[in-house]
């Protein structure tokens, strides 16, 4: 008996490509799909076209809540000011 030199094995080696190619693919769609697809570049998505920004995660209102935090604010100033910033999307 001839190990290796047997009958169809000449074709063995297309399997074997076909079946790494088949992993790799399957490892890019798990990628895919549990990394949140694909974007444009590797910071966190933006807002899309036609999309305001949100006041929750704009820079406005992060300098907002600092003042707020920093006692330069009272409660009331802090409303009015978020209640313009929303107003102004």
């Amino acid at each position: 008996m001839g190990w290796g030199h047997g009958q169809g094995m000449g074709w063995m080696w297309l399997w074997a490509l076909l079946l790494l190619i088949g992993i790799a693919l399957l490892v890019l769609l798990a990628v895919r799909v549990f990394g949140g697809g694909v974007r444009n570049g590797y910071g966190p998505p933006g807002p899309g076209p036609g999309r305001p920004p949100s006041v929750e995660g704009s820079r406005a209102r992060e300098i907002l809540d600092e003042r707020f935090a920093r006692g330069e604010l009272t409660a009331d100033q802090y409303r009015e000011q978020l209640k313009v910033l929303r107003e102004g999307r």
